[in-house]
């Protein structure tokens, strides 16, 4: 194990409902709470499962609301109390991982730190694994690393990543320069950036020596960045802690990491990009929930429920069964059908992205009990 290795640490933010996945995800159960793969393991036991062996179960930290607490335990019961920060309420990532940052910074001043988040899908863990080695190596060189993925198609659903030019960096030959981040495009762009090949998508996940992080937080958040540093400062303290959240965790702002570190650092020449190779999914909607359990084969209708009762003739699609319900579909193509005690879902997959006006209206319309 390199030197930078060993002082690893991986951050899994556990965070946000999901709210495109409604009504299976849902406030008091976001979706890295549930088995969205058939594989008998939540999304968040199988993301730990996958960091173990880069880190070690000492070395995973978990940034999660206070509602969730009690969840994530039962599913990590090897985790240590030290490593489950729990957000009063949510700020979006820069905050949950800048602060996992600086609290780890605090008891490790040379430690590495790589964020993934707790609601992906990965298959291949062993490129993942090599794909990260070669991140921790470009952070030890004082780069800001994330992992981009090689685009097996168009897709509109994710950001791109332009890549750049090679980095020499010992034990990290697939290292590229970032040149800049690009937001989701339309479909004839997303074509232009496959063709290219210097394109891959943004995972999110980031890698870096905890120092440069925050630095570089300072550059462009200076008030946020200190007001982490003041939680960070106070948190191992049961007796600072509460007043330091009560007092500061109503002034942090609300801002991605993409925004307040990712792309100013790419700007500046500052961040890295190693293209991973392993299959991934944000599983961000039904559609991609769909292609996920069917392997890909648009004829097929995946049946997700572990006491689905579902009769099918020439359909596709989706079905995702929490009810005793018998569910019949009969000639119909590209459904989704999402059936739970107190609410029904019915869309097509070309229309799964739209579940989120849902539940905003549901919000709105002040039905907070289903969501």
């Amino acid at each position: 194990m390199s030197t930078a290795r060993a002082r690893f640490y991986s951050v899994i933010p556990a965070g946000g409902i999901g709210s495109r996945l409604w009504p299976l995800s849902r406030a008091d159960a976001p979706k890295f709470l549930h088995d969205l793969t058939g594989s008998g393991v939540t999304l968040l036991r199988a993301t730990w499962d996958r960091l173990t062996p880069l880190a070690g179960e000492q070395r995973i930290m978990v940034v999660t609301g206070r509602a969730h607490r009690a969840a994530v335990e039962k599913q990590l019961p090897e985790i240590g109390d030290e490593n489950i920060v729990l957000e009063a309420d949510p700020r979006e990532s820069t905050v949950a991982v800048c602060l996992a940052a600086a609290i780890l910074r605090k008891r490790e001043p040379d430690v590495i730190i790589g964020s993934f988040a707790a609601d992906h899908v990965i298959r291949g863990d062993r490129l993942f694994r090599q794909a990260v080695s070669h991140a921790i190596e470009a952070a030890d060189a004082g780069y800001i690393a994330t992992i981009g993925i090689r685009p097996t198609e168009p897709a509109i659903g994710f950001g791109y990543i332009k890549s750049g030019a090679p980095l020499d960096i010992d034990g990290a030959e697939s290292v590229l320069t970032v040149d800049s981040f690009v937001e989701k495009p339309d479909i004839e762009r997303a074509k232009k950036y496959v063709a290219d090949g210097g394109y891959l998508w943004n995972a999110g996940m980031f890698i870096s020596r905890a120092d440069v992080l925050l630095e570089e937080l300072g550059r462009n958040e200076p008030q946020l960045r200190d007001a982490i540093l003041e939680l960070a400062d106070a948190w191992d303290d049961p007796a600072t802690r509460g007043p330091a959240v009560d007092r500061l965790w109503p002034t942090l702002k609300k801002v991605a990491i993409d925004y307040s570190v990712a792309e100013p650092a790419a700007a500046q020449g500052r961040m890295a990009v190693v293209p991973g190779y392993f299959s991934w999914d944000d599983v961000g909607d039904f559609a991609s929930l769909a292609k996920l359990n069917s392997h890909g084969r648009p004829s097929d209708l995946a049946i997700l429920g572990e006491n689905a009762r579902v009769l099918a003739d020439s359909s596709s699609g989706i079905v995702v069964s929490h009810s005793k319900r018998v569910i019949s579909l009969i000639g119909v193509k590209n459904i989704v059908v999402v059936d739970t005690p107190d609410a029904l879902l019915v869309t097509t997959s070309e229309n799964a992205q739209r579940v989120k006006g849902v539940v905003d209206a549901l919000k709105i319309s002040g039905r907070d009990d289903v969501l």
